[in-house]
C-alpha cells in the first residue's frame, strides 16, 4: 500500500518535503489485528514504528516472568524503547501488542540514524517521544509508589477506555492483574467493589465504565 504523504504530514506534523518523500520511499505500511504481537522480547529491532492509527500496548517482563504494563502508543507516536534498542544494537526488552486494529509505517533503522543528522523535524519527533515516555514512566512509578491498588486499578481502566475510545473493554481479571503486577484475586475483589460503588459494570471478561455510558 502506498504511503499517503498528506496523512503523514497531518499525523506526525512533518512538513519538510524531502523527509516526507523519504518516508514514502523507504517506509513500509503494515497493518495489525487486535492482539497481534508487533515487537517481541529478544527481537533485534530493524525498523522504527510510526503509529498511523490504533493503539499499541507496551509491556515488560520482570525477572520472575511476570509482564508489567509500561505505556500505550497511539496515532502520531513512535516507541522510545524501540529507538533505544535500535540505537544501541541490543535485543528488545519489551513486547508491543496491538490493542485494536492498528496501522503503522516501519522505517529502517539506518534511515532513522541518517535522518537524526539530516532533518530537524525527525530529531524533534524523536525528542518528543523520549520526553512523553519519560513523563509516563514517572507517572507509573509515582502510581506504584504512592497510590493504593484501587486507585491504580481505576486509573488503569480510565486510561484504557480513553486510549481505545470506547466505554467497554474485553479483558480478563488475570490480564489486568498481570499488567498491574498484582494477583487476580486482588483485582477481582477491587473490581467488585468499584461495581458496588457505581463506577463500573462487570460482564463476562468485560468491563464497562458506568460514568460515560
Amino acid at each position: 500500500m502506498e504511503i499517503d504523504l498528506k496523512l503523514i504530514k497531518q499525523v506526525f506534523h512533518i512538513s519538510h518535503p524531502e523527509l516526507l518523500r523519504e518516508i514514502q520511499h523507504y517506509g513500509k505500511w503494515l497493518p495489525f489485528a487486535p492482539g497481534d504481537t508487533i515487537i517481541n522480547y529478544g527481537n533485534f529491532i530493524k525498523t522504527v514504528p510510526l503509529i498511523i492509527s490504533g493503539t499499541v500496548k507496551v509491556i515488560k517482563e520482570d525477572e520472575e516472568g511476570k509482564e508489567v504494563f509500561l505505556y500505550y502508543l497511539k496515532s502520531g507516536e513512535t516507541c522510545a524503547m524501540s529507538l533505544t534498542c535500535c540505537s544501541t544494537y541490543q535485543p528488545s526488552q519489551i513486547k508491543a501488542i496491538a490493542e485494536d486494529t492498528t496501522e503503522l509505517i516501519a522505517i529502517p533503522v539506518n534511515k532513522h540514524e541518517e535522518w537524526m543528522n539530516t532533518y530537524r523535524e525527525w530529531k524533534e519527533l524523536v525528542g518528543r517521544t523520549y520526553s512523553n515516555r519519560f513523563q509516563e514512566l514517572l507517572n507509573t512509578i509515582e502510581s506504584i509508589a504512592f497510590k493504593r491498588m484501587d486507585e491504580r486499578l481505576l486509573n488503569y481502566l480510565e486510561n484504557k477506555f480513553s486510549q481505545l475510545q470506547t466505554n467497554m473493554i474485553n479483558v480478563t481479571h488475570q490480564e489486568i492483574a498481570n499488567e498491574l503486577g498484582t494477583s487476580r484475586e486482588v483485582v477481582s475483589r477491587l473490581l467488585k467493589q468499584l461495581e458496588k460503588n457505581g463506577r463500573i459494570v462487570l460482564g463476562r471478561n468485560k468491563v464497562m465504565l458506568k460514568e460515560i455510558v
